[in-house]
């Protein structure tokens, strides 16, 4: 294949901001846009609609193994991510996380022990971005912890945490466990038969849904009551009121059924794609780093750092590919990525940074395209400051 992602000549090479939406998740989609139903009314309409919903609800549980049952649909991971710690800590406690994760966890954390920053533990991780195991046994061991929160995979290097001997730590603490896994689903297995976590956080348009829908997975018979932050209707169980979002819930169920399908093949051929721009850029490019555990890390992302080479300015210069200098949601930021400097980076470092994420769709043309472009870029920009080649 080497054809790109997209007629506009853009090698999209960003995933980890938003993917490309599937042709089954467009199609589906726009199919129940075009039909008129309140999942919540019980004429023939309605009840089309709400088996829109049904279905949906049926097909995400399916990419996670889970029941139906178990999943809220939300407006994305951010608001899943809300609703999990702020109805865990409705009764007060400690909250635990670490400092590598998303700033929807971070700062909701931080808002909820405002009152109280002694209530709020954070855990360091090592230069290759993995938490110690024997941090958070020290932090549970302080008692009175509400819940502890730690991603599935970070959103800037694509390092996997690994969650089972985390929950196990937290379960005996007798806290519970939430993971953001926004980056993880979709792209690796998840089985929550076998994962004990007791909540988890998704975005649709992770995996090639529609933007603006999630889910948060609440396990059965855990206690926790419910703590909306949108009041009303009381849809979704009373997690949320409000009219459901049918046509981004419908995408979003196709999207989950077609990363089902296709996941095993994806994760090996974008793994295969990865590597060969890594490799192409490192030799090309000598003085630069990959960031993160290199064997324990999402398919298809990397984080690379060019030392002494603004990442802006890198990026300024190949309009052609479509990269970040970390996560989307602080692009723009004055100040350097939080996930590099918690793994030991200096700021230089840190602002020198470039995040490449492929994904389902991503070709070898993009690749190739990729990395010709960003040669052509880092040695300009190391020519334009003097560094030398």
């Amino acid at each position: 294949m080497t054809e790109r992602t997209g007629s506009s000549g853009l090698a999209y090479l960003d995933y980890n901001a938003t993917a490309p939406m599937r042709p089954q998740a467009r199609e589906v989609t726009l199919a129940a846009m075009q039909t008129v139903g309140n999942a919540s009314s019980t004429h023939r309409s309605g009840r089309d609609a709400a088996q829109r919903v049904d279905e949906a609800r049926r097909q995400v549980a399916d990419l996670l193994n889970c029941s139906p049952g178990e999943i809220v649909f939300t407006s994305g991971a951010t608001e899943a991510n809300n609703l999990a710690l702020r109805a865990a800590h409705s009764a007060g406690g400690t909250v635990i996380t670490s400092m590598v994760e998303h700033p929807a966890v971070l700062e909701t954390a931080k808002n909820l022990t405002v009152n109280a920053p002694n209530a709020l533990r954070m855990l360091s991780v090592d230069a290759d971005g993995l938490v110690d195991l024997e941090g958070l046994h020290a932090a549970l061991s302080a008692g009175d912890v509400a819940i502890v929160s730690l991603m599935a995979a970070n959103n800037e290097t694509g390092v996997l945490t690994d969650l089972a001997p985390l929950t196990e730590a937290a379960h005996r603490a007798g806290a519970l466990f939430h993971t953001d896994a926004t980056q993880l689903v979709g792209r690796l297995p998840i089985d929550l038969a076998e994962l004990d976590v007791d909540l988890l956080s998704l975005s649709a348009h992770k995996f090639g849904g529609p933007q603006g829908v999630g889910s948060l997975f609440a396990r059965r018979g855990i206690s926790l009551p419910y703590h909306p932050l949108i009041f009303g209707g009381g849809q979704e169980r009373g997690w949320r009121a409000g009219t459901l979002n049918v046509a981004g819930i419908a995408g979003a169920g196709a999207a989950a059924a077609a990363a089902h399908r296709g996941m095993a093949e994806e994760s090996l051929r974008v793994t295969r794609l990865r590597d060969l721009l890594e490799s192409a850029l490192v030799e090309e490019l000598g003085d630069c780093r990959i960031n993160g555990a290199l064997d324990y890390r999402l398919p298809g992302v990397t984080s690379i750092t060019f030392h002494g080479v603004p990442a802006d300015a890198v990026l300024a210069a190949m309009p052609d590919v479509a990269a970040s200098e970390g996560s989307a949601c602080s692009s723009g930021a004055p100040s350097p990525s939080h996930v590099l400097l918690a793994m030991g980076r200096s700021r230089e470092e840190a602002d020198s940074t470039v995040r490449f994420s492929l994904g389902y769709a991503s070709t070898r043309g993009d690749v190739d395209q990729a990395i010709a472009s960003t040669i052509r870029a880092v040695r300009q920009v190391r020519t334009t400051l003097a560094i030398p080649i």
